[in-house]
């Protein structure tokens, strides 16, 4: 976790191979991983407590990358 967790989200997303998500409530972990086959949780410690942090990261862990519509968005992000 990180203050608002937007800059370490933006630095992660430039390295080859990562999808950082950025989330606050377990539904955007949810929708990350479901839609973005997000590789790399980021939570915004100023603004979540650690109640929460776990139920994010719950639900990260637990949500399955979707494929099928999903994946043609994930293979056009440019590989550097």
């Amino acid at each position: 976790m990180c203050g608002s967790g937007e800059g370490i989200s933006m630095t992660l997303n430039k390295h080859q191979g990562i999808r950082a998500g950025l989330c606050w409530i377990p539904e955007i972990a949810h929708l990350i991983r479901q839609h973005n086959d997000a590789n790399v949780l980021v939570m915004p410690g100023r603004f979540i407590d650690t109640d929460m942090a776990r139920k994010i990261m719950d639900e990260y862990l637990n949500t399955p990358f979707e494929g099928g519509r999903h994946q043609a968005r994930v293979d056009s992000i440019p590989v550097h």
